[in-house]
């Protein structure tokens, strides 16, 4: 029981009473799990990377213990999941960059920079203590200091033992006039929307990483009821913008499939007037994604 009180210690705010209380429950979850615990702590232990990991940012032994990443996950299935998504890491990135990426105690990795209206804009690969509940690292793309778009995600195998990249949640701006901000930016995409263009930014991140498929949970899949409002109204509709981005529903109805790469429209089917506009968003989305592909090449092994 100790160690896990030691655990408890390092993840909550023991100045702060919930989070005190919170501690509590852990350790009390993780007794009626010691076996399982135990093997997950010995399984980061055993690599000095991932044991240095664990102990900067043991965030993971919380993970485990509560129903986070999808509706109806088990003990089980959260302690393979974060093996596989740390051991993706491991294998895939620089030994600094899997460091960066993996504890919540890092910086960042930047995937894309621009500017707008003299203020930077870029997108970022974090893993952030506050989006833990969704996935273990997140795509944000940001304007300045504000937060316009987020993606939590995980990578792990799916039933076909193919290495996928798993879409926990989406969040999107909650700054003041957020409506005017995104209107003005989506402008600067000619037209594509901040959505789609993180989004797009994931699936560049996705292949550049060598991952085979990209899958997302839907509304019934949400591990949590925070996305529907008191008067049972979605605030997000994950269903909509899934199928919008060309993905369709699994036989497990939590989750969808989503495509690799963008479908986009030939010029023969966009009306005349337009495809000046779509030439040139076209020719944005192709640098973005030439940017991170090589952003990428920095921090693969």
């Amino acid at each position: 029981m100790q160690e896990f009180i030691d655990l408890g210690k390092k993840i909550y705010n023991m100045k702060n009473p919930r989070e005190r209380h919170r501690m509590v429950v852990f350790v009390a979850r993780a007794m009626l799990h010691r076996r399982d615990m135990n093997s997950l702590l010995d399984w980061f232990r055993r690599d000095v990377a991932r044991r240095q990991l664990i102990e900067e940012s043991p965030f993971p032994m919380e993970q485990v213990t509560r129903a986070f990443f999808y509706k109806g996950s088990t003990f089980r299935e959260r302690m393979e999941l974060i093996k596989a998504h740390v051991a993706f890491l491991q294998k895939t990135l620089k030994p600094e960059a899997f460091m960066t990426l993996a504890s919540v105690h890092r910086s960042h990795c930047e995937v894309w920079r621009s500017e707008y209206e003299g203020t930077p804009w870029c997108a970022i690969l974090k893993n952030e203590t506050g989006q833990r509940k969704e996935g273990m690292l997140s795509l944000e793309m940001n304007l300045g200091e504000e937060h316009l778009y987020q993606m939590m995600f995980w990578i792990a195998p799916d039933e076909a033992d193919r290495i996928s990249l798993w879409v926990g949640a989406m969040q999107g701006p909650n700054m003041q006039e957020a409506k005017e901000v995104i209107k003005k930016v989506t402008k600067a995409c000619f037209g594509y929307r901040t959505k789609n263009l993180i989004l797009y930014m994931l699936q560049a991140v996705a292949r550049a990483w060598g991952i085979q498929r990209i899958y997302a949970v839907t509304n019934y899949g949400y591990y949590a009821n925070n996305h529907v409002r008191r008067n049972r109204k979605l605030k997000t509709n994950f269903g909509d913008f899934w199928e919008e981005a060309g993905g369709h529903p699994l036989q497990d109805k939590r989750f969808y499939e989503l495509p690799l790469v963008e479908q986009r429209k030939s010029m023969e089917e966009v009306k005349t007037h337009k495809r000046n506009l779509y030439r040139k968003r076209f020719a944005f989305l192709d640098a973005v994604d030439a940017e991170i592909s090589e952003n990428m090449k920095k921090v693969l092994k």
